[in-house]
């Protein structure tokens, strides 16, 4: 037997409908990564392993972001997990306009010249292998090439609309 809460009254679909029920989900932060003519990357809370074998993973990222035209032409992109330590740091990459790649952060031209920062949890360094249109955004589906699972540290979560850590 499945318990039936008391629900308020439904509100239409729209996307500050979305927005709202998604900041209840708690998510891991990663930023994504590319190289191009300047490197490109954004923060992103829509990372998910897709499969083990080939290793697969996914994300989304709006056509309408300034990274975008990077990573539609990027043949990789590099795939860092966020320390709790780094809050700032996926402030930067989530922020419209910032120095993403400035004095700030750190980082070296990776495997396949992706972009890899530094000081992270964990990194993946993947070949894009699909760009498939949902909406206004595109979801990335990427085979893992390259890693670094050994960053020390606990991750970095986003829930109700703020950086966050986990708690005991």
């Amino acid at each position: 037997m499945t318990a039936s809460p008391e629900l308020a009254p439904s509100r239409t679909a729209s996307p500050e409908l979305l927005r709202s029920v998604f900041r209840r989900h708690a998510a891991g932060v990663a930023v994504i990564t590319a190289a191009g003519e300047r490197p490109a990357g954004f923060t992103a809370t829509s990372l998910n392993s897709v499969a083990a074998e080939p290793p697969l993973v996914s994300f989304g990222i709006g056509t309408s972001s300034s990274s975008w035209p990077v990573l539609a032409e990027a043949e990789h992109v590099g795939v860092h997990i966020l320390g709790e330590h780094q809050q700032e740091l996926a402030a930067t990459f989530a922020r419209s306009g910032a120095d993403r790649f400035g004095p700030s952060t750190e980082w070296s031209s990776g495997p396949e010249g992706v972009p890899l920062l530094s000081g992270v949890s964990a990194w993946l360094v993947c070949r894009v292998v699909a760009r498939v249109p949902a909406g206004d955004h595109r979801i990335v589906i990427a085979e893992a090439v390259a890693g670094d699972p050994s960053g020390a540290g606990r991750p970095l979560v986003y829930h109700q609309g703020r950086f966050t850590a986990l708690r005991d």
